[in-house]
């Protein structure tokens, strides 16, 4: 179902990256810019949890839905991860590794798709830890202050984005060996 309550929640992660960008391009004081955002993440990427609850609950599952719900991921995650790039709270590389493991696995996917084999390449543990990891260091490095004198976000969200790197290496590593078998048969 192209638009059902799941599937807007869905679409609702890819309107928000405009939001998310623009409000580093209005007049407004660091702090506030970065709390706006940070909030705007936040509840944008609880729509990834909301919608598949729904979907199942609703029993609105569907195959546009399972297909735009990992990019809709994706795009809020690049997006957000370029806007830290730009404000110099992730270095290049870091993001380049993420984006470009994003793009590598999708199309991985994409072509195991067409040859039969998705099920050698279906979401695993490690690909959900990496995806909470960075859900919850993007937050962290947009907020870039500390919260209740206690919790320094740049500590924690520097920490997170690393962790999430390794994690990014480890499941691409993960996702092209459960591949490689398939790859080699259909290649021969």
């Amino acid at each position: 179902m192209f638009f059902n309550l799941p599937t807007l929640l869905t679409w609702a992660r890819i309107v928000a990256i405009p939001l998310i960008v623009g409000v580093y391009s209005v007049p407004l004081s660091t702090p506030t810019a970065n709390l706006v955002a940070t909030v705007l993440f936040v509840v944008f990427a609880l729509t990834d949890w909301a919608d598949g609850w729904l979907a199942r609950r609703l029993n609105q599952t569907s195959s546009f839905g399972a297909f735009l719900d990992p990019v809709a991921d994706k795009f809020l995650v690049c997006a957000s991860l370029l806007i830290l790039v730009e404000l110099d709270r992730v270095s290049s590389l870091v993001a380049l590794v993420i984006i470009g493991r994003e793009i590598a696995i999708s199309a991985l996917r994409e072509w195991m798709a067409q040859i039969g084999a998705l099920k050698s390449v279906a979401v695993h543990m490690l690909g959900k830890a990496k995806t909470m990891t960075q859900m919850i260091a993007i937050p962290f490095l947009l907020y870039d202050g500390t919260v209740l004198e206690v919790v320094d976000t740049r500590i924690w969200g520097r920490g997170l984005i690393y962790i999430a790197t390794v994690l990014t290496i480890w499941s691409m590593v993960y996702y092209l060996q459960k591949a490689l078998p398939e790859i080699r048969a259909k290649t021969r």
